[in-house]
């Protein structure tokens, strides 16, 4: 059997070995330093935003935003039901409950339906106390529209960017929308510090809140004193030295992942029934003003039409030993959300349904990405030779 072959592997080189290295011999292993100073400062200017709170994790950067926005026990939370379970997660951690809004064809939130979901909250005893669209896949949701929603209503947004650093829409980075935004460093993202993550704004009050709390809510004084219930969200000295070496080679990572989706369309033009999702901003030249950062590359598989199904397609891979993953399974078809309140239109559940994502990791080797499309195209001329 071949190596597997996984969808998103981390892209690591000689650059941060270098960097954690440095770290180290500099003595600063704790998790504040000057790596953090410096990496909060470069990850601030690349996403165009004054401050940035770097973090253990996106969901404590979500965690914080929000209570930093003041939602708590009986609020509800506008949410994209297309998503991961960390978006809902954090919500819950304040005490809030999430409500889940349906997408759009692009399979972010869909602004029409969100000012729906306030309409159904108006007149009740309980608040909508923020919103928190989600950038799937990496492609910037139309925070322009979302924000025109909240802001009719006197509701904060916070950006869950999680999965778009590195993004822009209109030439804004995806981390410069909203009042704040979460972005992530998994160890499954375009770039990573292992695990990790970042609070982004431009409110140097919400900053100041985010580092307070994060570094479990230490007063500044000799002895530990504390007023608040605080967190140990902060990110170590050592990490940051891997980020900011991870940071300086973002745009290459998302040019070679850029290239499996132009190769990945190539693959499959032409075969009926199957779409690549997320178009037409993978074939954006290098000055578009809008495009996604290419973290998966996913096709859409209609099996009326195609005479085959996205599972199909899976299982052939894992036959191969290559990791291929359906898209998120909605929030509001999870069973610990059961019963939570959603507004939907059904795009999710057909999203959920069709929808596969192929390997597209930076680090893919010329020889893996042979394998894949190999494997691929195996499989197409399996089912050609069927009809």
């Amino acid at each position: 059997m071949s190596e597997q072959i996984y969808l998103s592997s981390p892209d690591v080189t000689e650059a941060e070995e270098e960097a954690v290295l440095r770290a180290i011999r500099s003595g600063w292993v704790a998790p504040l330093g000057p790596e953090v100073d410096a990496f909060e400062a470069e990850l601030a200017d690349f996403c165009g935003r004054e401050h940035a709170v770097a973090l253990s994790s996106g969901t404590a950067a979500l965690h914080l935003g929000l209570l930093i926005l003041g939602v708590g026990p009986g609020d509800l939370v506008a949410t994209s039901t297309m998503t991961f379970a960390a978006t809902a997660n954090a919500i819950t951690y304040t005490g809030a409950e999430p409500l889940f809004v349906d997408c759009d064809e692009t399979g972010n939130l869909d602004p029409a339906l969100l000012d729906k979901a306030f309409g159904e909250v108006a007149g009740s005893v309980r608040r909508i106390a923020a919103v928190v669209p989600v950038d799937l896949f990496g492609k910037v949701a139309d925070h322009p529209a979302i924000a025109a929603v909240a802001d009719a209503h006197g509701v904060p947004v916070l950006s869950d960017a999680a999965e778009s650093l590195g993004a822009v829409r209109d030439g804004l980075s995806s981390a410069a929308y909203g009042l704040a935004a979460a972005v992530s460093f998994n160890g499954n993202k375009v770039m990573t510090t292992s695990g990790g993550g970042a609070l982004l704004t431009d409110d140097a009050g919400i900053a100041e809140r985010a580092r307070y709390l994060a570094t479990q809510a230490r007063q500044p004084v000799v002895h530990y004193e504390h007023t608040d219930i605080g967190y140990n969200y902060r990110l170590s000295n050592i990490l940051a030295a891997l980020g900011r070496a991870q940071l300086a080679r973002l745009p290459e990572m998302i040019e070679r992942r850029r290239g499996h989706r132009l190769a990945y369309r190539e693959l499959f033009a032409g075969v009926p029934g199957v779409t690549v999702f997320g178009e037409p901003s993978g074939a954006d030249g290098p000055g578009g003003g809008t495009r996604d950062n290419f973290w998966l590359t996913s096709v859409l598989v209609e099996p009326a039409v195609a005479g085959f199904a996205a599972e199909d397609l899976r299982l052939a891979l894992a036959a191969d030993n290559i990791e291929a993953r359906p898209l998120w399974k909605p929030m509001h078809l999870q069973p610990v959300f059961a019963g939570v309140r959603s507004v939907l239109n059904g795009t999710s559940e057909r999203l959920f349904e069709v929808g596969l994502s192929l390997p597209s990791g930076s680090a893919l080797t010329e020889l893996e990405v042979g394998r894949v499309h190999s494997a691929i195209g195996s499989f197409l001329e399996v089912r050609r030779a069927a009809v």
